[in-house]
């Protein structure tokens, strides 16, 4: 199983970044979601959609928005309002109904004018 992410980069203090993350080599996925790091922080969950529906962290809640395409399958997070406290590293995952977890391979999102 694959996860091959796209989309991060250098944005300005409110504006907008999308991240797009696509899986190959499973059909059996149940969550996909996206983790964030920075440095000497644990990795915490920013948004999740699964079979329980649609999570989302305090600090991303009303800004981000995280959606799916089954047919394909693959997520997106849309990350509006952004804020110098969003950079971070952003890690994609998927878990399967086996309790299988894959991750992907990170992409930097940086905040900052």
């Amino acid at each position: 199983v694959q996860l091959v992410e796209s989309g991060g980069g250098l944005v300005q203090p409110g504006g907008s970044l999308e991240l797009s993350c696509v899986v190959s080599g499973s059909d059996n996925l149940n969550n996909m979601g996206w983790y964030r790091e920075t440095p000497g922080q644990q990795r915490h969950l920013v948004a999740r959609m699964g079979s329980s529906g649609r999570y989302y962290g305090d600090s991303v809640r009303g800004r981000f928005t995280i959606d799916r395409d089954t047919n394909d399958p693959t997520a997106y997070l849309h990350m509006s309002s952004v804020e110098p406290g969003d950079t971070a590293v952003y890690y994609c995952y998927a878990d399967t109904w086996a309790g299988s977890v894959y991750w992907g391979q990170g992409t930097q999102v940086t905040v900052s004018s």
